[in-house]
């Protein structure tokens, strides 16, 4: 019996991505939390769940192995069928702030390879959230 909920597993696959570089930035709080306001997985799951979820894995990362710890929690509590949406959901966290650090996606391959999601796949949820999350970086002309 896993010591996590599997909406919790999603909230601690989002943060493990959000605090690999070392923060949780408050555009990463927000992208969760936009998730689960909006996403049909996390019907009738409340923000105030999703804030102690979100702060339950701060604290787990902050001990010695806590990294390893929380993914553990993460592949014991998701259900058959949730690992690509975890895997999404984190790669639209890291992907909110327009870039990926190399520890961003360290963190995502060791979530990726912890949680069963195959290569080819985690290539296409890669890319769809490279999509969504794109800038605007063309010059207006005159």
């Amino acid at each position: 019996m896993s010591t996590i909920t599997p909406h919790n597993a999603l909230i601690y696959a989002m943060v493990i991505a959000a605090v690999a570089d070392g923060a949780l930035k408050d555009s990463e709080v927000g992208a969760i939390e936009l998730a689960v306001r909006n996403l049909p997985i996390f019907k009738g799951f409340s923000i105030d769940a999703m804030k102690v979820a979100t702060g339950d894995c701060v604290a787990l990362l902050d001990e010695e192995d806590g990294v390893e710890a929380a993914l553990g929690l993460v592949k014991e509590a998701l259900p058959e069928g949730w690992a690509e949406t975890a895997y999404a959901l984190a790669c639209d966290v890291v992907a909110v702030d327009g870039r990926a650090l190399q520890e961003e996606l360290r963190w995502l391959e060791m979530l990726r390879h912890e949680i069963g999601v195959e290569r080819l796949h985690a290539a296409a949820i890669e890319r769809g959230a490279r999509a969504r999350y794109k800038r605007n970086n063309a010059m207006a002309t005159a």
